[in-house]
C-alpha cells in the first residue's frame, strides 16, 4: 500500500500573537502522530505553501493569510483533502462568524455589523448596548487590539475610529454579557472535548450534576457550531450566565490546545486518519459511477 503523504502547514507568525510556540508545538506533534500511522508528513511554513512548494494529496492546516486560504480553496476543489477547509477557516472571519452562527439560531451576543467609518452612537444607545466587544470584521485578528472592550458608546465611537485609521473597513459591535468565562476545545468526529473555566474563584466549583449537565450542554453547542462553520479541528470561548445558559463569544480555527495539547493530537490524527479512509471511498465510488 503507498504511504500517505500529507503536508503540514504552519500558521504564520503574524497570525499567533504571543502563541507562536504554541502553535509550532501543536502541529509537531500532530504530525509525529500521523508518521506513528505510516504516514509521510512534510512541515511547510504559510510562505512555502503560497509559493507553490506543496504538493501532497492531504493537507492539515493553520493557515491564516488572505492567500493560503484562497489557495486552500482552490486545492479543495480540484480534489485535494484539506483539514481545516479553507472555507471552515474563512468562516472564521469575525463577520462571516457572527452572520453564520446568528443565523443558525445558535446562541451568540446580540450584534451589529458596521462599516468603520460610520457614526454607530445612535444606534448603540438606542439598542442599550453600551458595554461591548468590538471587533476586527473583515479579517482574522493579528494583535490583541484587533479585540476591545468598551464601556460606553461615546468610548465605542473612538475605538471605531482607530480601527478606521488602520485601514479595518469593517467590525463587529457585541453586546458585552456578564457571566462565566468557558474555554472549550474539540475536534470533529472523535470523543476529544476538552472545557475549564479559566477565573474560577476557588471553593466555587459546582456540583457533579451542574458539571455534568454543562458538559452536555456545551458538547451539543460547540460541535453544532463547528457543523456550521465547516471545522474539524477548533476551539474557543463560551459565557456561561447565572442561570447556567451558554453563549458563544468566539470560535477558532485550529487553536493551540496549549491545556491539552496530548489528547487533543491523538484525537486530531484520527480524525485525519478517518478524513483519508473517507476521502478515498468516495473518489473510489465516484470514480466507478464514471464508468
Amino acid at each position: 500500500m503507498a504511504t500517505t503523504r500529507i503536508a503540514a502547514i504552519m500558521r504564520a507568525g503574524a497570525f499567533s500573537p504571543n502563541h507562536i510556540g504554541n502553535d509550532a508545538t501543536i502541529m509537531n506533534t500532530v504530525a509525529e502522530q500521523l508518521r506513528k500511522r505510516g504516514c509521510e508528513v512534510n512541515i511547510y511554513s504559510e510562505e512555502q505553501f503560497a509559493a507553490g512548494k506543496v504538493t501532497e494529496p492531504v493537507i492539515i492546516n493553520m493557515c491564516r493569510e488572505r492567500r493560503s486560504i484562497e489557495l486552500l480553496q482552490q486545492l479543495e476543489d480540484a480534489g485535494t483533502l484539506v483539514i481545516n477547509s479553507g472555507y471552515g477557516i474563512e468562516n472564521c472571519i469575525r463577520e462571516r462568524q457572527a452572520r453564520i452562527l446568528l443565523g443558525s439560531n445558535i446562541p451568540y451576543p446580540e450584534s451589529i455589523i458596521v462599516d468603520t467609518d460610520e457614526a454607530v452612537k445612535p444606534r448603540l444607545t438606542r439598542l442599550g448596548m453600551q458595554q461591548c466587544w468590538i471587533k476586527r470584521g473583515d479579517f482574522h485578528a493579528q494583535h490583541a487590539e484587533d479585540v476591545s472592550y468598551v464601556r460606553s458608546a461615546n468610548e465605542a465611537q473612538d475605538v471605531l475610529q482607530e480601527y478606521f485609521l488602520r485601514g479595518f473597513h469593517r467590525a463587529v459591535i457585541s453586546r458585552h454579557l456578564p457571566g462565566q468565562l468557558v474555554k472549550f476545545y474539540g475536534v470533529a468526529g472523535t470523543p476529544f472535548f476538552h472545557w475549564f473555566r479559566p477565573f474560577e474563584p476557588e471553593g466555587e466549583k459546582p456540583n457533579r450534576d451542574e458539571q455534568r449537565h454543562t458538559d452536555e450542554q456545551l458538547k451539543s453547542l460547540c460541535r453544532r457550531a463547528a457543523r456550521e462553520l465547516n471545522l474539524v479541528v477548533y476551539g474557543g470561548e463560551c459565557i456561561q450566565a447565572a442561570d447556567g445558559s451558554l453563549s458563544i463569544i468566539d470560535f477558532n480555527d485550529w487553536p493551540s490546545f496549549s491545556a491539552c495539547r496530548a489528547e487533543a493530537a491523538t484525537n486530531i490524527a484520527k480524525a485525519v486518519m478517518t478524513a483519508i479512509r473517507e476521502h478515498k471511498d468516495d473518489n473510489s465510488a465516484n470514480s466507478r459511477s464514471a464508468k
